[in-house]
């Protein structure tokens, strides 16, 4: 038996006073998160150059900061302790050389804390949420959360739009038997469709972003001749805010329903590990690669297919699918983008990225073999 996590998002619906304390605590973790970076970024400078001394170096916990800023008592102590271990994960990654060197938050960066489970401070109770200094906070229950999942934190979150979240952590322990591997299908990523499959099927991407791009566009035009600070400019920036937000929602649900249906479908589906942010700079496509959200995609779709002991299997993204007869083999020199249609010496004729997807599938099955 192996431990697993699993996060259950609710809205919550917090009391005026509930909701100021909500936002107080972001406004803490972020302080207190910048101080010690602050502090860290001091001692950095002075021992950069001797890493062994600058390992050795023992920095304030939040607790220190209580006494000379007296309001960070009245939120979550947890939370603020969440800010240090965040600013610890931040820096191991930047000796690690995974990220660059840790950045100070700013008030524009999403809004969320986090607290942890201890003694029971934080339980789920007749359509209400049990958090530290808050109390109960009313929450819209939509799912069960299965008896065997054990609370471990939540993250407490606010949009833009002024909505707020509980995203709750579970462990729980199960047997994942690695299903064998039978039916399997390739996918090759598109602008259009975002994806088409070696089996001819398409997701027909609706294009979101794009159908609500010239609403989006007359109000952010609004906002622009708004005065910054005033009324009438934080009412048409929540009416921008609220546009963004739709068009979000509208993305993850579709790509969630899409990639439910593939892990429901297949055994095995086999991707190129692409570089989207790469192509969207390279080839000026950034719109339509931000739109279709492949990389959001390909995370719901290896979520789904683990649960089930499924594989997504990801192949190089220098193999070169497009240019690959998936009739004889035989690789073409050059092919350029405006070429939609794949022509063959040996006479095959295909769509272009319906014979990408083949090549995809059958190069995953190689390596499955492999395995």
């Amino acid at each position: 038996m192996a431990k697993y996590n699993k996060a259950y998002k609710f809205r919550l619906y917090p009391t005026e006073e509930q909701a100021h304390l909500m936002r107080k605590t972001f406004g803490c973790v972020r302080f207190v998160y910048n101080k010690m970076l602050a502090e860290r970024k001091e001692v950095y400078e002075q021992f950069k150059d001797d890493k062994e001394a600058l390992k050795k170096r023992k920095f304030p916990t939040p607790a220190k900061y209580k006494d000379e800023f007296v309001w960070l008592k009245e939120v979550d102590s947890l939370a603020l302790a969440n800010a240090q271990l965040n600013l610890q994960t931040a820096y191991r990654n930047f000796y690690s050389g995974t990220t660059n060197f840790p950045a100070f938050k700013s008030k524009k960066a999403r809004k969320s804390y986090t607290t942890h489970v201890v003694n029971g401070n934080i339980m789920l109770m007749n359509g209400y949420i049990k958090l530290p200094k808050l109390k109960r906070v009313k929450v819209k229950q939509h799912r069960e959360i299965p008896a065997e999942h054990i609370m471990k934190s939540c993250t407490v979150s606010m949009t833009s739009t002024g909505k707020y979240y509980v995203s709750i952590l579970t462990e729980y322990e199960t047997e994942r038997i690695q299903k064998q591997v039978e039916t399997v299908v390739g996918l090759d990523f598109t602008m259009a469709e975002l994806y088409v499959g070696s089996e001819g099927e398409k997701a027909n991407y609706p294009r979101f972003y794009r159908q609500m791009l010239d609403r989006l566009v007359k109000a952010q035009r609004t906002l622009s001749r708004r005065v910054k600070g005033s009324s009438r400019w934080n009412k048409q920036r929540m009416i921008v805010a609220k546009i963004h937000e739709k068009i979000t929602n509208q993305r993850k649900d579709f790509l969630h329903k899409e990639s439910h249906k593939l892990a429901k479908r297949y055994d095995g589906v086999v991707i190129e590990d692409l570089n989207m942010k790469g192509m969207s700079q390279a080839l000026n496509f950034g719109k339509s690669v931000a739109d279709n959200a492949w990389g959001m995609f390909t995370t719901f779709l290896q979520y789904k297919l683990e649960e089930q002991g499924k594989k997504l299997i990801k192949i190089d993204k220098w193999f070169p699918s497009s240019k690959t007869c998936s009739c004889c083999g035989k690789v073409k020199e050059s092919l350029s983008l405006s070429e939609r249609i794949f022509h063959c010496e040996c006479g095959f004729v295909s769509d272009r990225d319906g014979n990408a997807s083949i090549n995809i599938r059958n190069e995953g099955l190689r390596l499955l073999e492999q395995l």
